[in-house]
């Protein structure tokens, strides 16, 4: 369903013990990132209809989740703050193609990749503050909330890039950008991020 090479390894469960307020912080980031790059798929291929459609609901949710994480901090007493991103978003940009049409199936994919992974580890925080020693009622429900959205965000950026090339090519070409995903995560960041 996800089209993942990879499964999150222990050493990033071990960050988000350590930094739980990093990843908080980063995940804020994240949600106004996957907005502003909806919002430039939109801009950038406004004559496609249904692709513009659909940016504009991902726009509006990614936003919302933006204010959740917000919200959600400002409970914890956790200042919403700058901090320096993880190398995660743009070493996958830097596979992107240049000539279109590939460019747009790239973009498409990209963006589906990160969403998928995004539900993998909002599953993986759910369940981890569901019970046990990191139990925090409020995060498991708050994760659990976001998993189904991440999801479908994803199959919609895969479905969207068939609008730009065959459904074959776009399948290679996922399988292609998954594996180079799990090489970034495999690499790791010195910093706790949600997508370290």
């Amino acid at each position: 369903m996800l089209n993942l090479e990879s499964v999150t390894s222990g050493r990033w469960l071990a960050e988000v013990d350590r930094g739980l307020d990093d990843i908080l912080i980063d995940h804020a980031h994240c949600e106004k990132k996957a907005a502003g790059t909806a919002m430039n798929l939109l801009f950038a291929y406004v004559d496609q209809v249904e692709l513009a459609r659909e940016m504009t609901g991902i726009v509006r949710e990614e936003l919302e989740h933006f204010h959740m994480v917000l919200d959600l901090l400002e409970r914890r007493g956790i200042p919403f703050r700058k901090i320096s991103p993880s190398g995660y978003g743009r070493k996958l940009n830097d596979l992107v193609r240049r000539q279109e049409p590939w460019k747009a199936v790239d973009r498409l994919l990209v963006a589906g990749i990160i969403e998928a992974r995004s539900c993998e580890r909002f599953d993986l925080l759910a369940r981890r503050f569901d019970s046990g020693p990191s139990h925090d009622p409020e995060l498991a429900a708050f994760y659990g909330g976001l998993f189904e959205s991440e999801a479908r965000h994803h199959s919609t950026y895969v479905r969207l890039a068939r609008l730009f090339a065959p459904e074959d090519a776009v399948r290679d070409r996922l399988r292609e950008l998954a594996a180079e995903e799990a090489g970034i995560l495999a690499e790791g960041e010195p910093l706790p991020r949600m997508h370290s």
